[in-house]
C-alpha cells in the first residue's frame, strides 16, 4: 500500500513545469520562465521544450532562435516528439537537410504531421539522402489525413508524378506507420518517466517551411520517372485509397489477403450513414476505384465529394453505423461516415 501511495506523488521537477504552464496560461511569462529554467537545467525534457518555445516567441525572455535551438536539441535528444519535430524544422530552415533528416524522420514515425509533410517532400526530392518515393508518399498521405495545411496539395502533385505501384507501396507503409504510432505508451508509474506537461497546440510556432517557396523543394518541378519499355505493357494496379480525413486507428494490414465476400446487402431503411472508400488527388482514380468495387455495394449510391484538392469516394446511405461496417466487408480501407 505504501508503494501505491508513493507512485501518485508528483516529482518536484514535474510540479515546477506544471506551475510554469499555469503561469504561462495566465500571461505571466516571467513567472513561467522562473519555474521552467531550474527544471530544464536539471534535465526535464518538457521544461527544456517550453523554455525553447519562450525564446522562439520572445515571451518572458528576448527572442533568441540560437538559444531556442539549443534547448530544442536537448529535449529532442531525450525523445521529446514535438522537440524532435521543431529541431528538425529549424535545421531544415537553415538549409541543413542532412542534419534535419534524422530528426524529422524520428518525429514523422511517431506521428508528428508537420514533420511528415517536410520529411515526405525531402524524400521525394532526395534532399538529405536518396529519393524514396514510396516512403515519401506514405508520410504525405499521413500528413494530409491529419489535415496538415498544404499536405493535400502536395499529395495531389505526387499523385501525378509517382507511378501507381510505388503509390500502392506507400499506402501500405502509411497504414503500418499509423498502426505503429498508435501503440499505447506504458504509464509513467511503470516507465518512471514524468507525465508530459509541455506546451501544445497554438503555442508551438510553425516552421518557415513553405513548399511553394523557390528555395524549398518544389514537387511540381519534378517529372514522373520513365517506365521501362516492354514487349507487353506492364499491368497497372489501381492505387489503394488514401487515408481519410481522420487518421485510421486500425492495425497494420495482414500478410495474407482477406477472403472475398458476397456483395453486402444494403439496408432498406434510408439512414444517413455512408462509408468512405478513399480520397484521391486525381478524380479519375476515384471513379476507377468505384468501377472496381462498386459491385460489392449493390443498391448503394456513390458520391464523388470534393474536399480541397482531393476527391472523396462516399457510398450509401445506410441505416446505421453497424450496417455501414457490414457493407465494408473485406474492403480496406473502408470507413463509416456519420450523417
Amino acid at each position: 500500500m505504501a508503494l501505491a501511495g508513493t507512485l501518485l506523488l508528483m516529482s518536484p521537477a514535474v510540479a515546477d513545469v506544471r506551475d510554469g504552464v499555469d503561469a504561462w496560461g495566465r500571461g505571466d511569462y516571467k513567472k513561467a520562465i522562473a519555474e521552467w529554467r531550474p527544471a530544464a537545467n536539471a534535465g526535464d525534457a518538457d521544461a527544456q521544450f517550453n523554455l525553447a518555445q519562450a525564446y522562439t516567441l520572445g515571451r518572458g525572455v528576448p527572442t533568441d532562435i540560437a538559444v531556442a535551438e539549443g534547448w530544442f536539441r536537448k529535449a529532442a535528444l531525450q525523445g521529446h516528439i514535438a522537440a524532435q519535430a521543431k529541431y528538425g524544422l529549424i535545421l531544415f530552415d537553415q538549409h541543413k537537410p542532412n542534419d534535419a533528416a534524422p530528426w524529422l524522420e524520428k518525429a514523422s514515425l511517431r506521428g508528428e504531421p508537420r514533420a511528415q509533410l517536410v520529411y515526405g517532400t525531402m524524400l521525394f526530392n532526395g534532399d538529405g539522402g536518396a529519393k524514396d518515393w514510396p516512403r515519401a508518399y506514405a508520410f504525405i498521405v499521413r500528413a494530409a489525413a491529419a489535415n496538415t495545411p498544404r499536405a493535400s496539395e502536395v499529395q495531389a502533385q505526387m499523385d501525378k508524378a509517382i507511378p501507381t505501384d510505388q503509390r500502392q507501396q506507400g499506402l501500405e507503409l502509411a497504414r503500418r506507420y499509423e498502426a505503429e504510432a498508435q501503440r499505447p505508451e506504458l504509464p509513467p508509474e511503470i516507465t518512471g518517466k514524468p507525465r508530459s506537461v509541455g506546451m501544445r497546440g497554438t503555442d508551438l510556432p510553425p516552421s518557415d517551411y513553405d513548399p511553394a517557396a523557390p528555395r524549398k523543394p518544389e514537387v511540381m518541378a519534378l517529372a514522373p520517372e520513365r517506365q521501362p519499355t516492354r514487349a507487353q505493357p506492364p499491368r497497372v494496379r489501381a492505387p489503394a485509397p488514401a487515408p481519410t480525413a481522420q487518421p485510421a486507428r486500425s492495425a497494420a494490414p495482414t500478410a495474407q489477403p482477406a477472403r472475398a465476400r458476397a456483395p453486402a446487402a444494403i439496408a432498406t431503411s434510408r439512414g444517413g450513414w455512408k462509408v468512405q472508400l478513399g480520397s484521391f488527388g486525381d478524380p479519375a482514380n476515384a471513379r476507377k476505384l468505384w468501377g472496381q468495387v462498386g459491385r460489392r455495394f449493390a443498391g448503394a449510391d456513390v458520391q464523388y465529394a470534393k474536399s480541397g484538392a482531393m476527391t472523396r469516394v462516399l457510398v450509401g446511405p445506410f441505416a446505421s453505423k453497424g450496417a455501414a461496417q457490414a457493407a465494408c466487408g473485406s474492403i480496406k480501407p473502408c470507413v463509416p461516415v456519420a450523417p
